[in-house]
């Protein structure tokens, strides 16, 4: 069964294509030009992704993005004209799991809009082992998908919860970003490698003054444990 994907774009060719692509996938699709609209649809409707442009009337993508990460952690997919590195990484750093550059091809979003949803549902799908995972005060909450840390719980998206957890469960072992891609964004993935920095620095922010058990092996990946 298609999920509903709520697409914020303000250019209606845009809208009216990429709209075009998801259906033919199976999913219904809402659409809103404006970053205010689209940000009060996104709450009420709960959609199950959204699709938002950067450079909005009303309301820009990176403020929308804040807000819906302020009290959900839908799949976002951010849409941007603008090639550099850092940009792109802005919305990473906000909580976007996933980002296509402008201009680009209806089908390759379609195919990463089914990519970020699959990774949503995996991980929410329930998995076999251990309903928790401790690691001295932060606990995973693998059937709640909560983290806790010394009792209280920021919220992680998808993509940020599997990241830490992936860490979690084996202290010590040093993981490379290939190794990092491989099993929390999966074969489809096309981003780079900044891409998984961008998640690294989110994870890090919300661990807080825990922040220094996620640590990074200079010239590998990374790693989760006491030095």
């Amino acid at each position: 069964m298609g999920s509903t994907v709520l697409v914020v774009e303000d250019d209606p060719d845009t809208v009216e294509l990429v709209g075009m692509y998801l259906r033919r996938d199976g999913h219904k699709v809402l659409a809103e030009r404006d970053g205010r609209d689209g940000l009060k649809v996104a709450v009420e409707s709960k959609p199950d992704l959204l699709v938002l442009d950067l450079m909005l009337p009303g309301m820009d993508g990176i403020e929308v993005c804040r807000a819906v990460r302020r009290q959900s952690d839908m799949p976002i997919l951010m849409l941007t004209a603008r090639a550099e590195e850092q940009d792109r990484l802005i919305g990473l750093d906000l909580g976007a799991d996933d980002y296509v550059t402008k201009p680009f091809s209806p089908r390759e979003l379609a195919a990463r809009v089914r990519a970020v949803l699959r990774r949503s549902r995996s991980s929410e799908a329930v998995q076999e082992g251990p309903d928790e995972i401790v690691y001295r005060d932060i606990m995973a909450d693998l059937r709640g998908r909560v983290i806790t840390v010394a009792g209280a719980s920021p919220q992680m998206t998808p993509t940020e919860f599997e990241l830490l957890t992936l860490l979690m469960r084996t202290p010590g072992r040093v993981f490379s970003r290939e190794e990092i891609i491989d099993r929390v964004f999966g074969d489809d993935f096309a981003g780079f490698d900044r891409t998984v920095d961008a998640h690294i620095s989110a994870v890090r922010r919300k661990l807080g003054f825990r922040k220094e058990y996620l640590r990074t092996v200079y010239g590998i990946g990374y790693r989760f444990g006491d030095a």
